[in-house]
């Protein structure tokens, strides 16, 4: 494990002021700063023990006298709607007559939990409490052999530092509390999390049904599918498990230990890598909802064909080919042909939106990226992002060129060149109308693309 310094803060509580003092430790590591810190609190909470009980006290002597005023008590119960207690006729708590009301109903509603695994659960606790819908997150350990697994032991037993979130289904889903996870930690480590190494630490994604674990796929097969990363995320999909809540000093540390907890996240390279990563995005959520269960039903391929058909696409044979595609289409992309320059639909064509491959549908290149290069050919200083296309060397024409081909459909786009733009990276992406369909900015929503709007600028 990477060696950090931390700059040590000593708390001393007298009369209700806490003082701060700054020093410089030897290196430690994350884990040893991080057990450190804790054993640090629990010492300063002992502290307050005594002003705490006589506040518990207080509390209670005041809760006795309400309920002995109170005609009628009862218990609120997680989504039942019940009774509100209402003063007996003509008369109130202070001695003046009111008129009686009829009972209100108050309907409580239901929460759902996750659970989920995100490197240190001091973060992941910390990021998911800012999200709208969440009422809680509580810091703790599953996935272990062992019961009541503690912060010392738990990693030697195979428990993972997960989080479980109370939320409101109706505010937030359980697709964007996955969608939220990815964006706030490294989906693409499968060996720790950060300067955090080890099992323990790796990210999961926890389910406790069939749907829950459907639209955990969906959301990780749609992220792949922007090309964000490189490679398809190693997230792992699991079924729920027992959770053990942490220790007392490490929930809500970051509001309890504000200093100490930023030292730690900057440290480890989190935050910089979410905002390198999504920038505002991070903050947005671009995954579609499921189209609705019909009367028929559902299933996940058809969920997933719908929002993202090209990750499912399968190419056709030759004869099948050539019913879908015009003579001029099938040339170009499957024989690497060329289209006549300047005689071509999108050579000059300037309308906001999508080029998509003709035949698997992906998203290629966005119409803010397209320039005149006045070759005669639709032209594109970049892909929506490097991986939607594949790059192949091209002897032919007794030159060498690079081809440009799709990465689902596997058909021939074009070529890219170096005398493009400089200051857009001097790279010039030149396409064949052919192989492209437009998607009007319109229309992306309705066609699956609406996450790439706000790419668009506009």
């Amino acid at each position: 494990m990477r060696n950090k310094i931390l700059f040590g803060l000593a708390a001393v509580a007298f009369l209700g002021v806490v003082v701060y003092s700054y020093g410089v430790a030897q290196p430690q590591t994350a884990e040893q700063m991080r057990s450190v810190a804790g054993e640090r609190l629990v010492t300063d909470n002992q502290i307050l023990t005594q002003a705490e009980q006589v506040e518990v006290d207080m509390a209670a002597s005041e809760v006795a006298d309400l309920t002995a005023s109170t005609d009628e008590s009862e218990e609120v119960m997680m989504g039942e709607t019940v009774a509100q207690p209402v003063a007996s006729e003509g008369s109130s708590a202070l001695g003046t007559e009111v008129q009686s009301l009829p009972a209100e109903p108050v309907t409580v509603r239901t929460e759902k939990t996750a659970l989920l695994a995100n490197g240190c659960f001091w973060c992941a606790e910390s990021d998911l409490e800012k999200l709208a819908g969440v009422s809680s997150v509580v810091s703790g350990y599953a996935g272990g052999s062992s019961e009541n697994p503690t912060y010392k032991n738990h990693a030697a037993a195979g428990h993972r530092e997960v989080v479980l979130v109370t939320y409101d289904p109706s505010v937030v889903t359980y697709a964007q509390l996955v969608e939220f996870t990815i964006k706030h930690g490294d989906p693409t480590d499968d060996e720790g999390s950060f300067n955090d190494r080890g099992p323990q630490y790796v990210p999961a994604i926890y389910y406790a049904d069939e749907f829950e674990k459907t639209e955990a796929r969906r959301v990780i097969d749609y992220i792949d599918a922007l090309g964000v990363f490189s490679e398809p995320l190693p997230l792992q999909v699991l079924p729920k498990v027992t959770f053990w809540p942490a220790e007392e000093y490490h929930q809500d540390y970051a509001q309890k230990n504000p200093l100490k907890y930023s030292y730690y996240r900057t440290a480890s390279g989190r935050s910089s890598f979410i905002a390198d990563t999504w920038g505002e995005s991070a903050k947005q959520f671009l995954v579609p909802a499921a189209p609705k269960t019909s009367a028929a039903g559902t299933d996940s391929v058809s969920v997933l064909a719908k929002t993202v058909s090209w990750l499912s696409y399968v190419k056709p044979d030759e004869a099948t080919l050539r019913q879908l595609l015009t003579p001029l289409q099938y040339k170009v992309t499957q024989e690497d042909g060329t289209e006549k320059p300047f005689d071509n639909i999108y050579d000059k064509h300037y309308e906001v939106g999508v080029y998509v491959d003709i035949l698997s549908g992906e998203p290629l290149f966005l119409s803010s990226d397209k320039y005149d290069s006045g070759t005669g050919w639709p032209s594109f200083t970049k892909p929506i992002s490097s991986d939607v296309v594949t790059l192949h060397e091209d002897n032919t024409l007794f030159t060498k060129r690079t081809e440009v081909r799709s990465r689902y459909a596997d058909s021939h786009l074009g070529h890219v060149f170096s005398d493009g733009p400089k200051d857009k990276g001097g790279l010039r992406y030149c396409m064949n109308s052919a192989a492209l369909r437009f998607v009007p900015q319109e229309m992306m929503e309705q066609e699956g693309y609406g996450y790439l709007i706000a790419a668009l600028g506009n």
